[in-house]
């Protein structure tokens, strides 16, 4: 059984691998989490039962039914939190979920990739050839010589540069508990 990286046999409860994709396999979970991380790390079960109901029916809080509410309430009550809780991600008590340092580590596996876009990794593999392909170019002799060889040496910096603050800026855009609606997740 290995655990979070950062954790050791001896510290407090740890949640493994598994149970992390298995927390991160629901939508109601991740929704659940999503919510309870924008109020500042705790919430009360009506209130996040409540959130998660209107995102799911892609509502506003006001047009939701009392089935649809009571149908994410009894859920979470009675499967998702309690899981969550076993997991070590929240600690579930007498209705009020709050978040664990356990639940940091919940971002480390969550890669949110919009549907117009490719993953970061074959975005920056594209940059490496493309710039190895500059560097050969410059080494060869074949790039235009008005341009001197530290110029192509800055364009390719600035291009991993800016690439890296984009990055870094979206990564944290689609967090969970970092925007109004739960980020849809591709596991």
């Amino acid at each position: 059984m290995s655990t979070v990286t950062g954790q050791t046999p001896d510290s407090d409860p740890t949640v493994t691998r598994d149970e992390l994709f298995d927390i991160l396999s629901s939508h109601r979970r991740r929704y659940a989490i999503h919510a309870i991380k924008q109020n500042e790390g705790e919430a009360e079960l009506s209130d996040l039962a409540e959130q998660v109901a209107a995102w799911e029916n892609e509502k506003p809080l006001t047009k939701l039914t009392a089935d649809e509410r009571h149908c994410v309430y009894t859920s979470l009550q009675q499967t998702h939190l309690p899981a969550m809780d076993r997991a070590g991600v929240i600690e579930f008590e007498r209705g009020t979920a709050v978040m664990t340092d356990q639940a940091a580590a919940l971002d480390v596996y969550i890669d949110v990739v919009p549907e117009d876009s490719i993953p970061w990794g074959e975005y920056y593999l594209g940059l490496s050839i493309v710039s190895i392909g500059l560097v050969s170019a410059g080494v060869v002799g074949i790039l235009p010589s008005e341009v001197s060889t530290p110029m192509w040496m800055g364009l390719i910096v600035m291009l991993f540069s800016f690439s890296a603050m984009y990055h870094t800026w979206q990564s944290r855009k689609y967090q969970l508990g970092n925007d109004s609606s739960p980020p849809e997740v591709n596991l």
